[in-house]
């Protein structure tokens, strides 16, 4: 079950963030997860509360969003979805039938946006990056 292993590296990369943009608790995370990392979401999240509890993180909102696998073929110049079923062994150009075309998503694991507050309960973010909107609710990137 490596859906602990991964909440605790999610966890930690958190941690990490939060201290380095001043964030004190953290009240939401946004998670890509590509589906070819074959983890069960509701996993995860357990995981993840289990692991964040006496944290920064302790009682945050985990949100995963699954990225479908997709390739690229070199040679039709065409983007199209990938079979999990068959992504260990290579993936084929549903055009061509090229086998070894380029995987360009599905393999994801990255946080993608937290919110959280300072001490002061106000929220904290990066103003020059977000929206008006965005940056009265408190969050920040990764990236």
């Amino acid at each position: 079950m490596h859906e602990v292993s991964i909440a605790y590296g999610i966890l930690e990369d958190l941690q990490r963030e939060t201290k380095r943009h001043g964030v004190c608790q953290v009240s939401r995370v946004h998670v890509k997860i590509g589906s070819l990392r074959e983890v069960v979401p509701k996993d995860v999240a357990f995981a993840f509360d289990v692991a964040s509890q006496g944290t920064v993180a302790e009682g945050a909102e985990l949100n995963i969003r699954v990225v479908p696998a997709r390739g690229r073929c070199d040679e039709c110049e065409i983007d199209f979805d990938v079979q999990t079923d068959t992504s260990r062994f290579g993936f084929q150009c549903p055009q061509c039938r090229r086998i070894g075309a380029e995987l360009i998503s599905g393999k994801e694991l990255e946080i993608v946006l937290i919110r959280g507050t300072c001490k002061d309960g106000k929220p904290k973010s990066r103003p020059s990056e977000w929206p008006r909107e965005r940056q009265a609710a408190g969050y920040f990137s990764l990236g």
